[in-house]
């Protein structure tokens, strides 16, 4: 009996250790067409991590490439203000939107960051903050909504983080 306990707390501690920590809330599946086209829109930096935002957008794109949606395309860097550190808010999100209807698109993606860094410390564990948003161009409706944290271990890479959780919200975004 006690070979079988402590076999159990083993196993409950080694789940709980190679788990990571994340917290995910989002909306129900959006239910857009993925042959459709889509645009990603520039993501808001609340943090005080330079190119956050566009870190975040990058891997947006090719995790929504990869999961289905064939034709993506990013808003230009030549319309966006460049500067080192950018605000919290999307950089002109009506003119973002205003350019994603002529190029036809029916989908934009949007977000913004929250955190994007290694926290202080012995570890300089990886941690992660994005909210998402599928908004439909003609409208300006949000369809679709989702926030999440992640947090990795010390010899996780930062964007491996980021990848894990964007990716972990778009899925079911896209049922």
């Amino acid at each position: 009996m006690k070979h079988l306990i402590k076999l159990f707390c083993a196993l409950v501690a080694s789940v709980a250790l190679f788990s990571g920590c994340a917290v995910i809330d989002h909306s129900a599946p959006s239910g857009a067409d993925k042959s459709a086209q889509w645009v990603l829109l520039p993501f808001g930096n609340a943090t005080e991590t330079p190119f956050a935002g566009q870190r975040a957008e990058a891997v947006t794109e090719n995790l929504l490439r990869s999961l289905g949606v064939a034709r993506v395309q990013r808003y230009p860097a030549s319309l966006q203000n460049d500067t080192l550190f950018e605000s919290g808010k999307p950089k002109d999100a009506a003119r973002a939107l205003e350019w994603a209807k002529e190029q036809g698109a029916r989908y934009a993606v949007t977000g913004t960051v929250d955190e994007w860094r290694y926290k202080v410390g012995v570890d300089g564990e990886p941690a992660v903050g994005v909210a998402l948003q599928i908004v439909e161009v003609d409208s300006g409706r949000v369809l679709w909504s989702g926030v999440g944290g992640k947090s990795g271990w010390s010899r996780e890479s930062l964007s491996g983080v980021a990848q894990e959780l964007i990716k972990s919200l778009l899925v079911p975004a896209l049922k």
